[in-house]
C-alpha cells in the first residue's frame, strides 16, 4: 500500500522506458509554470525501487524549473503486471473525464475578472475566450431576439461619405480610407484592437471576375483594382498593415485575407509589419465564382 511521502533527489528516479504518455515542450511548461505558481501540490508515484509510475510529466517539469528534489508517494503493494497497467490507466482514466462547461465558462470569467493569470489553468486564452463566449448573454437561446429586421437593399446611389461614422450598438463602422492615419484615429479613438480581421482588396478588376454574370453587379474598388503593379500594390499593404498595427495592443493577432494571386505580397508584407507568419488557411469554396483563374480557394 501506499505510505508517507518522502522527498526524494529526481537523479534517483527511474523513469518508465515504455511510458505511452507523451508530453509536448508547451504541456512541460505549462506544468512548470503552475508547479511555481501553486507548488508541487501531486507526489510522483513510485515503487519500492523508485521507478516511477506516475508523474513523468511533472518530473519533466520541475527539471525545466531546476529542482533537485521532489515529493514521492511510494506503491509497495502491486505486482509487475499491475504496475504497466496502471501506468496506462492513471493517464487513460483521466482522459475521460469531461467539463461541464457553463460551470467551466463561470469559473473561468471569475478568474479574469479578478486578474488571475488564466493560461495558468491549462487553457489557452482563446480557448478561454470561446468557452467564456459561447455562454455569455449574448449568445444565450433563450434570450428574445428583439433586433429589428434588416431593410431590403437599396437600389439607388451610395449616401455614406468619407468620414461618415455610424454608431452600431458598442461598435463603431467609419467610412474612411484605410491608408489615413487620420481615419484611423477618428475611428479608434485612442483605444487599442486585440485582434484585426481585414480583407483588403485584391488589386484584381471586380468586372469579369467577381460580377455575378451580369445578375450581380458591383462597383470597383477605389483603390488596388486591378490598376496597381506588382510593387506598387505592396507597397500598397504595408503602409495599410503598419496602420492597423499601430492601432492594435502588443501581441495583437491580424487575420488577413487574400486572394491566391498576391499571397507572396501579403505575405512579406505581414511579415515586415506584424512579424511571423502564424498559420495559413485556405477556404475551399464549394460553389466559387468562375474558374480556377478566377477566385476558387482563397487564401486567409
Amino acid at each position: 500500500m501506499a505510505s508517507k511521502i518522502n522527498t526524494v533527489s529526481i537523479d534517483a528516479l527511474i523513469s518508465y522506458a515504455n511510458n505511452a504518455r507523451t508530453h509536448s515542450k508547451k504541456q512541460i511548461n505549462q506544468i512548470a509554470n503552475s508547479i511555481k505558481k501553486f507548488g508541487f501540490t501531486n507526489p510522483v508515484l513510485v515503487d519500492e525501487k523508485n521507478n516511477v509510475l506516475a508523474g513523468h510529466g511533472r518530473l519533466a517539469a520541475v527539471r525545466l524549473i531546476g529542482w533537485k528534489e521532489v515529493p514521492t508517494l511510494s506503491i509497495t503493494h502491486l505486482s509487475a503486471a499491475e504496475k504497466r497497467a496502471y501506468i496506462v490507466a492513471d493517464n487513460r482514466l483521466a482522459e475521460k473525464a469531461g467539463w461541464d462547461k457553463q460551470i467551466l465558462a463561470i469559473e473561468l470569467q471569475a478568474l479574469v475578472d479578478l486578474g488571475f493569470d488564466v493560461a495558468l489553468t491549462g487553457f489557452d486564452i482563446p480557448e478561454v475566450d470561446v468557452i467564456i463566449g459561447e455562454f455569455s448573454p449574448d449568445n444565450r437561446d433563450d434570450e428574445v431576439d428583439d433586433e429589428p429586421a434588416l431593410p431590403e437593399k437599396s437600389s439607388g446611389p451610395a449616401v455614406a461619405r468619407p468620414g461618415d461614422m455610424f454608431l452600431l450598438g458598442d461598435h463603431r463602422l467609419l467610412c474612411g480610407n484605410a491608408l489615413s492615419a487620420e481615419d484611423f484615429e477618428t475611428l479608434m479613438q485612442g483605444e487599442k484592437a486585440s485582434v484585426c480581421f481585414t480583407d483588403p482588396p485584391y488589386n484584381v478588376p471586380i468586372g469579369g471576375h467577381v460580377s455575378g454574370l451580369g445578375k450581380t453587379n458591383h462597383r470597383e474598388f477605389a483603390m488596388a483594382s486591378g490598376e496597381m503593379s506588382d510593387d506598387e500594390f505592396a507597397k500598397f499593404l504595408e503602409q495599410s498593415f503598419s496602420l492597423i498595427a499601430g492601432s492594435c495592443k502588443p501581441g495583437a493577432i491580424a487575420f488577413v485575407c487574400m486572394d491566391w494571386r498576391h499571397i507572396a505580397e501579403t505575405t512579406l508584407a505581414g511579415k515586415q509589419i506584424f512579424g511571423d507568419l502564424l498559420n495559413l488557411c485556405v477556404w475551399n469554396k464549394t460553389n466559387a465564382s468562375g474558374s480556377f483563374r478566377s477566385c476558387s480557394g482563397t487564401p486567409s
